[in-house]
């Protein structure tokens, strides 16, 4: 019994060496891929949240005060400048400019009068000047009358499209009352905010690169047929957000935009000979990217990389690789540092082929 067993153990210990033996060899066996970077023309194209405005957004108020009388415009409608939008009752107005009109007509005769008295001397020149001075005063008054006559109709400033109406007819209206909002969307500014890195990136590059130019990505996740231009920074960055805003005009010929909308703008940056790799062909170790480097003698490496961008399935690098050094591309999980494997190779324009890589 005692000499049974150790011959038992030793049969098992072949065995189970037996199979390791063939483990390890079926893994040997195994022809892993291999690539180079690719040493392209690409673009680092980045999103930022938008809030659309048209250029002109005014509040169209009540100059004077009374019964809502008359509406010649429609919600949604498109106006022209000094189309006739609202009329308030003008009835007292009316009474006040033919009373201020009679007046002036009154002083005009008096003064004619007084005047031939004093060329006849009859009158004194104080007469005369006392007479034209009531003369001016009905005048003016008369003006004035005539002015708020004329705020009984309510005009748009410029073309525009009429927002709803906050008040209906025969509403009674007080001075300054809100009736209405009018856009002007001929053209429309977009205002986004920029992280104070992708500003200053964007102020150094922005004339040798020529990236003033922007797309919109509407809420519909359509893109807007007509490109826009970053024509203004604001002056301060925001302390809590350690934001800047920018603005971006946009030609809106079909008047597809609205104001208050909202979007993505997407800025694009041009970035020559860039170096490019898949990112299926990195890992990760404690926040530090790597890629398996395989030496002349077929033995793998891991080298640490620098990512100067992120592309959807690629990498820019800024250091850690050149144009021509070998990397693993799948299997990663299979090898350890300092393993020889056998591999295939595959050019690195086939590598990053189905790949989203962007080119200018």
């Amino acid at each position: 019994m005692k000499r049974t067993l150790p011959f038992a153990g030793l049969c098992a210990l072949l065995v189970f060496g037996g199979c390791h033996h063939q483990e390890s060899r079926e893994e040997s066996g195994t022809t892993f891929l291999v690539t180079t970077p690719l040493r392209k023309d690409t673009a680092l194209i980045k999103n930022y949240v938008c809030q659309i405005r048209s250029i002109q957004h005014i509040e169209i108020r009540a100059l004077e005060r009374g019964y809502l009388q008359e509406i010649f415009v429609d919600e949604g409608q498109f106006i022209r400048k000094g189309q006739l939008m609202f009329r308030i009752l003008p009835a007292l107005y009316e009474a006040e400019a033919e009373k201020a009109e009679a007046e002036a007509s009154f002083a005009r005769i008096e003064y004619q009068n007084t005047k031939r008295l004093a060329d006849s001397a009859v009158v004194s020149q104080n007469e005369l000047a006392l007479a034209n001075a009531r003369l001016d005063k009905a005048g003016a008054e008369l003006l004035l009358a005539r002015v708020h006559l004329g705020f009984t109709e309510i005009r748009a400033p410029f073309d525009g499209i009429m927002d709803q109406f906050r008040v209906r007819l025969g509403s009674f209206v007080d001075e300054g009352d809100l009736l209405t909002t009018l856009s002007d969307n001929s053209r429309m500014w977009v205002y986004f905010n920029v992280p104070e890195a992708e500003y200053l990136d964007y102020v150094s590059h922005s004339k040798e690169k020529n990236i003033s130019a922007v797309s919109l990505i509407m809420a519909n996740q359509e893109v807007f047929p007509h490109k826009g231009v970053v024509e203004t920074i604001e002056a301060d960055f925001n302390n809590e957000t350690g934001n800047i805003a920018f603005r971006a005009t946009f030609p809106n010929p079909d008047r597809l935009l609205r104001h208050g909308e909202t979007g993505n703008i997407q800025m694009v940056s041009p970035l020559k000979g860039s170096l490019i790799i898949p990112q299926k062909a990195t890992f990760e170790i404690l926040q530090k990217k790597y890629v398996f480097r395989v030496g002349e003698d077929s033995t793998v490496h891991s080298v640490e990389i620098g990512v100067a961008a992120s592309l959807p399935d690629l990498y820019i690098l800024k250091g850690g690789l050149k144009s021509g050094d070998r990397i693993l591309l799948e299997g990663l999980r299979k090898v350890r540092d300092g393993d020889k494997i056998s591999y295939s190779f595959r050019r690195a324009e086939e590598a990053v082929a189905g790949l989203r890589v962007y080119t200018e």
